[in-house]
């Protein structure tokens, strides 16, 4: 597979998954309720990112490993709303 198709390939997959993450932000926000969010699953996501992000700086791939930061970022405000929201019901 050409270079150029392979990275373009990445690049697509990367903006898929970091995007996939900002309607469920958004839907948390707006309706400030996160009872529909699992919290281990979300930890378990998380820790995958960061291990994703090791992963790319051990093969020297900033695609992977800067992808993999901003999918870790996104993931962790679910969380934190997670957290945040679970606590205002109590």
């Amino acid at each position: 597979m050409p270079h150029v198709l392979a990275n373009a390939i990445g690049i697509v997959a990367a903006l898929c998954s970091m995007s996939s993450f900002v309607p469920q932000i958004v839907k948390m926000v707006r309706e400030r309720n996160a009872e529909a969010v699992s919290f281990p699953m979300y930890v378990v996501t998380v820790s995958g990112f960061v291990f994703w992000i090791a992963y790319g700086m051990a093969i020297m791939s900033w695609p992977v490993a800067v992808s993999n930061v901003v999918n870790l970022v996104l993931a962790a405000v679910i969380l934190v709303l997670k957290l945040r929201y679970s606590k205002q019901g109590s």
